[in-house]
């Protein structure tokens, strides 16, 4: 920079000898002016750029209209003003660059050497107008514009590369805001072409390479095609090798965030602190920092992130492109620190820093999400302080945000959600009737969604429900169908089982139960079984077709990304998506797809007997007894969710002592408990329905009823036997009414033949022996060996590969081994083999063909989780997912010899002289098998294995 320094000087001397009117006095003003925007672009001198300006308008009065120079001094007079713009971010600097781009490009024939470099710079200031006001037809002249300066290029002309990303970059904006992939794919095209003409150690080809990395990501995110985010990751990989000290740039591509805060770190160091690229080093660092903290709530991830966002605004100087981004990122981070620690001065900085972002945004396309950022910061000071004023101009705030925003927009549920629940507060302070109907009325808009939902719309309906249902509100039903149906559109666009049950756990918390409660409540019985159904089954994988899964993919990645130039891509996806789901509702058994169950439909799973459903909700618990022609019943139960929830941990506590001691007392005081104040209420609308003693029934519990041993309530007194339910009827469970319907229509298509397979491993490569799996195949072979196509795999042979190419090849499994469940994420249970976990998601995917029934006998062990109590049921559930019709497990610890005595009276009892298996027996032939051992085995042990299906 000395040099520099330097060389300005002498050029000020040098203008100084020469008279006004001097044929050299142009050049010499050229000269300095150039200089000092060069030390600019260095150092941000504001003077700098201002004396540069001055200078090329004094060369441009010199220079007669004709003059061979002029064009070029208009162009150098351009780039001043738009490098002035780019500090300052006052529009008409860069309107008056446009122009005079403009004029220097008529100056110029049709092939003069300049002209490529002229329609470049032009198109350059004009793309760089539509960043700032959203004006089409500048960015489609801009588009224009590259390729005439393209094509004015020969191949291997040294500017070429540079015009062939200019053009790809102003592609690139117009595809993220009207979507045409065309655009994208040309995009690709011209970076490959811009990379190809630069030699292997070029300073520009890092740059080149995560340009290129970018482009591959979108087009992945948009299509779905592995290939592309293979190659964006390496060439990642490439650029990263090839970046020198001085020019490290990282984009924050790279997926990993403790290696993407490693890397920006590093970028920090080697730059001096008036790198052009400081400011956005020291933002993206910050905001990955707060990414952090928002995964695991390190609070002094969270205060760097402060003091960063605090360092790049202030080398973003008043009316500076970034500023209000720097200052809205500071807002955010503060906000987050405030809702964590109560500091109010950091809330009143909040206001203060939304408030100067939104200044800086009169026109700007994110206006709307500045006023819904203040407002959002005012209402939460109004909750610390009470102040009505500050209420007052939030909701005008976010009355301004929602005008702003296209009726599809994607932030619209959110700021229709903020906005509502300003009004919901103002409400309940005032008492003002026409703040609660705008309320509602607002919310009212969320039921005419009808195409893919995201997270944001899900959250706003969940809102509306518990408002209503609070207020007992007229929309309360039509609020919980409403959300109900966007969480099955949500979970239709999930990628993995993983964020299945994410999805699901986030929003059946409460919302399914409380919507039942909300139709008993308005006596709409059938309405209760329909919500409760839709909100817990969330099953729609059979007909998720190519197309379906690839639109929903795209989908869920821009619902993720969440950027404002998407909208209009959200808007044609979402008809496409619309498209192809009306079109499989055509297919035959579909006609039902991603809209609520019928209760015609849902009755068959009565068919066979009665089904129970259990519902515990935070206002209340009730049960429906479901019959396959009768309307259903309610009963309500005298007990509230914290009874039951207290009554589920007791006994929970007490199942973890099981086989160490007699805790038969304790246990028959829950199972009375259980039975007065909710089995035997139904056992009661039960016998007045008609349903003989003997009968099988079907218990399909929720949320904290899932936990308890509802077959086996009862007193337990020796002269009242018939008090306990064991005694009266047969119990199944089911996880919904759906699964208990496919499983009775899943009927084996091959009745020639039967083959059965018993899988045993005592000795896993994780977990303690046990000691009974030998006897206890011994036995299922004496009974099915005779009457079926048995294989056996014990010890060695049980392996993963083992076990996985014994299920491909039969119907009937009987698997005797450790089980580790995962209540966060079922599908990633597993059974312990010899050389590591055979896991539920494997067997999901296995060639499994007619799976008929499965008996996990000692998958009860604890190992892994220990507190998962219900680890069985759960497992016993995902394996009737994977399409066992017909599945036995157990609730807790099993002794490993009552397991064997239990195994050898059920297939005794399973077995009758047709001597042909048939798994709709199971229930009655383990309710037989354990009757013939109650008075041999511990009480705890008689009640342990549970039947789950048909």
């Amino acid at each position: 920079m000395s040099d520099l320094d330097e060389a300005i000087k002498l050029l000020r001397a040098a203008l100084e000898l020469l008279p006004p009117c001097h044929s050299d006095r142009s050049m010499s003003l050229n000269n300095l002016a150039c200089s000092l925007q060069d030390r600019f672009l260095q150092r941000g001198i504001m003077s700098d750029i201002d004396e540069a300006i001055e200078l090329h308008r004094a060369v441009l009065k010199l220079l007669p209209p004709r003059h061979s120079k002029r064009s070029t001094s208009l162009n150098n007079l351009a780039d001043s003003f738009r490098n002035r713009f780019l500090q300052r971010g006052i529009m008409s600097d860069l309107d008056e660059a446009i122009e005079l781009h403009r004029t220097a490009l008529k100056l110029l024939p049709p092939y003069h050497s300049d002209r490529s470099l002229t329609l470049n710079n032009l198109a350059f200031s004009l793309q760089k107008r539509f960043l700032q006001r959203g004006i089409m037809s500048d960015l489609d002249e801009a588009i224009k514009l590259h390729r005439a300066a393209l094509e004015l290029l020969p191949p291997c002309h040294s500017d070429r590369y540079n015009s062939l990303n200019n053009l790809a970059a102003s592609l690139g904006d117009r595809f993220l805001r009207r979507g045409i992939m065309s655009d994208l794919d040309e995009v690709i095209e011209l970076h490959r072409a811009a990379l190809e003409l630069l030699p292997p150690h070029h300073s520009d080809r890092s740059k080149f390479l995560m340009t290129l990395a970018l482009s591959l990501k979108k087009r992945f995110q948009q299509r779905g095609i592995m290939s592309d985010l293979d190659e964006a990751i390496e060439l990642n990989r490439a650029a990263l090798l090839l970046c020198p000290p001085n020019r490290f740039l990282q984009r924050g591509i790279m997926s990993d965030l403790d290696e993407a805060i490693k890397l920006l770190r590093a970028a920090l160091l080697l730059c001096s602190s008036s790198h052009s690229h400081q400011s956005l080093f020291l933002n993206s660092l910050a905001l990955c920092l707060r990414d952090k903290f928002l995964q695991s709530g390190i609070m002094s991830d969270l205060d760097e992130a402060i003091e960063l966002n605090r360092a790049a605004l202030l080398l973003d100087p008043s009316g500076h492109l970034d500023r209000s981004t720097c200052l809205n990122n500071l807002s955010a981070s503060l906000r987050d620190r405030f809702q964590r620690r109560g500091i109010m001065s950091d809330l009143d900085e909040v206001i203060e820093l939304n408030r100067a972002a939104l200044l800086l945004r009169p026109p700007h396309s994110d206006r709307s999400m500045s006023l819904n950022n203040l407002a959002c910061s005012l209402q939460d000071r109004f909750l610390q302080l009470g102040i009505m004023s500050d209420l007052d101009e939030a909701i005008e705030l976010h009355r301004a945000a929602l005008e702003l925003l296209p009726p599809l927009h994607f932030k619209r549920s959110t700021f229709l959600g903020n906005f509502a629940l300003s009004l919901q507060i103002r409400f309940q302070q005032r008492g003002i009737q026409s703040d609660l109907d705008e309320a509602f009325s607002l919310y009212s808009q969320l039921s005419h969604l009808s195409h893919a939902v995201s997270r944001a719309d899900l959250s706003a309906a969940k809102s509306w429900a518990i408002f209503a249902d609070v207020l007992n509100h007229d929309s309360a039903l039509l609020a919980y169908k409403t959300a109900l149906k966007l969480l099955e559109r949500r979970v239709a666009v999930l990628s993995s089982s993983s964020c299945h049950f994410d999805v699901i756990r986030e929003a059946v918390s409460s919302l399914a139960t409380n919507a039942f409660l909300c139709s008993v409540r308005h006596g709409a019985l059938t309405t209760a079984v329909e919500l409760v159904e839709q909100g817990r089954a969330g099953d729609t994988g059979t007909a998720l077709a190519e197309e379906f899964k690839r639109l929903s993919f795209r989908l869920r990645s821009m619902f993720d990304q969440s950027t404002e130039d998407q909208s209009l891509q959200k808007r044609q996806l979402t008809m496409q998506w619309d498209d192809i789901v009306s079109r499989i509702r055509m297919l035959c058994g579909f006609s039902r797809f991603l809209l609520p169950p019928l209760f015609s439909d849902l009755q068959k799973a009565a068919e066979d007997g009665p089904v129970i459903i259990l519902n515990a909700s935070l206002y209340g618990c009730d049960a429906l007894i479901i019959h396959s022609t009768e309307d259903p019943v309610h009963v309500p139960l005298d007990v509230t969710q914290a009874d039951v929830s207290e009554l589920s941990s007791e006994f929970q506590s007490l199942a973890e002592q099981f086989g160490s001691s007699d805790h038969q007392h304790k246990l028959v005081g829950i199972l009375r408990k259980l039975w007065n104040d909710i089995v035997d209420p139904i056992v009661q609308a039960l016998r007045e329905s008609n349903i003989c003693p003997g009968s099988r029934i079907w218990w399909c519990p929720t949320a904290e009823f899932t936990l308890l041993p509802l077959h086996a309530a009862g007193l337990y007194e020796k002269k009242k036997k018939k008090n306990n339910l064991s005694h009266i009827y047969i119990s199944s469970y089911t996880p919904t009414l759906a699964t208990l319907i496919r499983a009775r229509q899943r009927v084996s298509r091959d009745a020639s033949s039967q083959h059965f397979v018993a899988i045993g491993q005592a000795n896993p490569e994780k977990g303690k022996g046990l000691r009974c799996v030998a006897p206890e195949l011994a036995v299922v072979a004496q009974y099915l060996a005779p009457v079926v196509s048995f294989t056996s795999l014990e010890e060695g042979n049980a392996t993963v590969e083992g076990a996985i190419d014994a299920l491909n090849h039969n119907q009937w499994l009987h698997l005797a081994c450790h089980g580790m469940p995962n209540r966060q994420q079922p599908f990633e249970s597993s059974f312990a083999m010899r050389d590591g976990p055979l896991m539920i998601k494997d067997i999901i995917r296995s060639n499994w063909q007619n799976p008929e029934f499965a008996f996990l006998s000692a998958c009860h062990t604890t190992v892994g989780d220990e507190k998962s109590h219900d680890e069985s049921i759960h497992l016993a559930a995902a394996m009737q997912f994977c399409g066992f019709r017909s599945v036995i497990g157990s609730m807790w610890s099993v002794d490993d010899e009552v397991a064997r005595q239990v195994v050898s009276a059920f297939y005794r009892n399973l077995i009758d002289d047709s001597t042909r298996l048939d798994c709709t027996r199971a229930a009655v032939a383990l309710h037989k098998a354990v009757k013939s051992l109650r008075n041999k085995i511990p009480l705890e042990q008689q009640i342990v294995f549970v039947h789950i299906g048909v």
